[in-house]
């Protein structure tokens, strides 16, 4: 089941037992049309897919490629920068320089510092490249932080709210409950160990079991621009375990973007059981085959980025 139907009825599935504000807001929010691009698709594996989708009334345009899992897919690597004066490339000189059919942009980094720091975990070939963020401070007060990552293994992929202390990474049941101006702790009880090849740190969480749960005040992301309107890029998992990463653009007259909980509910709808968001904004930039997919906040320019998540097809 593909395009505005399945759209409807799994935000419809996403919002049983919620509040009947919820319902309509899930009933109104974005309603994308799928279709796959077969002039991409035909240069690409048969487990590498990618779609375009439109919504008019929003307006809204965006872009998923699924990755599946087994022999007739590719190889999914996070990608860092090697440009020795400010540590950042745009994603076609990522797809460039690696050889990679789909290069899609990662996670925060620090755009104001020379070379660029990646805020957030980072993850290359077992070796923490970045920790994870261990805390955060609003208005004088310090929460401690589980943030959202994805994992990429070799036996597929994961996302999981995660911590690093001492090289070694925890996966957490859940983020701690803050609440703005109220604290919480993290429940060690609810950790385990998580053993990844790359990770790549981002967040909120937008997709949890099949179900829209942003955890913007949980992984405490309030205070800042991030739950606003943007455009966004995000990554999520399939209940086969096919890793779908979604580009919507924002910012012009042809695609206003998304608040986080309209981007869940896209992800929702093209069948994620987890997603994160990723940075977005000028960031977002997605190129297929050497060819930049989107237009970035409607100027066509990307944005130079530190990190990138690259799907090789040899």
């Amino acid at each position: 089941m593909r395009g505005r139907l399945r759209d409807r009825l799994q935000a419809f599935v996403a919002c049983v037992g919620c509040s009947a504000t919820a319902f309509i807001w899930a009933a109104a929010g974005p309603d994308l049309a799928w279709e796959p691009l077969a002039a991409l698709n035909a240069g690409l594996p048969a487990g590498v897919r990618v779609y375009a989708g439109t919504d008019s009334r929003l307006p809204l345009r965006a872009w998923y490629v699924s990755v599946a899992a087994g022999t007739d897919s590719g190889r999914v690597e996070v990608l860092v920068s090697s440009d020795p004066t400010d540590r950042r490339e745009t994603v076609s000189s990522f797809a460039a320089s690696t050889g990679a059919c789909v290069v899609i942009n990662g996670g925060y980094f620090t755009m104001e510092r020379v070379p660029a720091n990646h805020a957030g975990l980072l993850v290359i070939d077992g070796v923490i490249e970045a920790p994870a963020t261990r805390s955060a401070v609003r208005d004088d007060v310090r929460y401690s932080t589980a943030r959202a990552a994805l994992g990429l293994m070799s036996a597929g992929f994961d996302i999981a709210w995660a911590t690093s202390r001492g090289g070694e990474l925890q996966a957490w049941a859940a983020p701690p409950p803050h609440r703005q101006g109220v604290p919480a702790e993290l429940d060690p009880k609810t950790s385990t160990p998580w053993v990844v090849e790359d990770a790549l740190g981002g967040g909120p969480a937008l997709v949890s079991n099949g179900r829209v749960e942003v955890t913007t005040n949980e992984e405490v992301f309030f205070g800042t621009a991030i739950p606003n309107t943007h455009p966004r890029t995000a990554a999520g998992i399939a209940g086969d375990g096919t890793l779908l990463l979604l580009l919507v653009d924002g910012r012009q007259r042809m695609s206003r973007g998304v608040r986080l909980e309209e981007l869940a509910a896209i992800m929702v709808g093209i069948g994620a059981e987890e997603a994160l968001n990723l940075d977005g904004g000028g960031s977002s930039s997605l190129v297929v085959n050497g060819k930049l997919i989107n237009n970035p906040v409607g100027r066509g320019t990307e944005r130079e980025v530190m990190t990138a998540l690259g799907v090789f097809c040899d």
